[in-house]
């Protein structure tokens, strides 16, 4: 009698598989716990979608078991009459039997040419393999910015951004919901009420892993430009991140930022970008980093 080949087979994720999904992230990223991959999923599973694009993203099923996933999180940045729909390519693990079957996630997930999609979180060892998919860097590094040592916006009151907010004074409706929406994910929304006008920033907490200490830092995740980060950062550190224990901020850069003092580095950081959209530093807003925690 002749056996069955197994059959190996890249589908959509769906509702039922979320639990297998976890497992699979938790046993590919053991420094990860499974409730950070659950939270993770359930804050995907919440989120608005473009239609006709994958709400999880796909993975490989043998036989019916869940042997591999690539989460993919997408978001339209674009307006109802012009979208513009941007993937963030994130978490991939395949179980090292069925590694050879790997391209087939990265293939699918790929394939549409009116996508824009991001890497964001690339090991250093993939550089090579991206680059090769047609991938190209659009950020090199970071800078670690000490506002406390600026003077720009000092004065400018600061306005919390609540998850329970239904609209921010002064800014359109789409940029309100985005400040609240990441209220909701955790992460710090302001708007700094400047001289120029209402300058709208999200900031995340990270801890920077250094040796034995993990030191407290933010991340900005949302800016219409880093000059606005830049002519408030006095306000921001003062009023706000010198009370959460944080003295730095994490900003994407490809060099050195005029106006703040800091340190720049390549060592990480690095984040890819392909398809038609431009690529713009300062805006990591409805991706992995806010929705699963960094």
């Amino acid at each position: 009698m002749t056996a069955l080949k197994p059959v190996i087979r890249c589908r959509e994720i769906g509702e039922t598989d979320l639990d297998a999904v976890a497992d699979l992230l938790t046993r590919g990223f053991p420094r990860r716990s499974r409730d950070y991959w659950s939270s993770g999923l359930r804050r995907q599973a919440g989120r608005a979608v473009p239609d006709g694009y994958p709400r999880y993203g796909y993975l490989l099923d043998h036989n019916g078991v869940a042997v591999g996933v690539l989460l993919l999180i997408y978001s339209d940045r674009g307006t109802p009459g012009e979208p513009q729909i941007w993937c963030n390519l994130s978490s991939w693990y395949v179980e090292p039997a069925f590694r050879n079957y790997a391209t087939m996630l990265t293939r699918i997930a790929q394939r549409r040419p009116e996508v824009t999609y991001v890497n964001i979180s690339a090991a250093r060892p993939t550089w090579p393999i991206i680059e090769a998919q047609g991938f190209r860097a659009y950020c090199r590094g970071l800078f670690f910015s000490l506002p406390l040592l600026s003077t720009a916006g000092l004065g400018s009151p600061v306005d919390r951004i609540d998850a329970d907010a239904e609209a921010v004074d002064g800014l359109p409706p789409d940029e309100a919901a985005l400040l609240i929406r990441h209220a909701r994910y955790g992460c710090l929304s302001v708007v700094v009420r400047s001289k120029k006008g209402p300058v709208p920033l999200v900031l995340q907490k990270v801890r920077i892993r250094q040796g034995r200490f993990a030191l407290p830092a933010m991340q900005l995740i949302y800016c219409r430009d880093i000059s606005d980060y830049v002519g408030c950062a006095g306000a921001i550190g003062r009023l706000l991140l010198l009370r959460r224990g944080c003295v730095s901020v994490m900003t994407d850069a490809n060099g050195p930022i005029d106006g703040l003092i800091g340190i720049y580095t390549e060592r990480r950081g690095r984040k890819y970008i392909k398809g038609p959209q431009p690529p713009r530093l300062g805006d990591l807003s409805d991706t992995e980093l806010p929705i699963y925690g960094a």
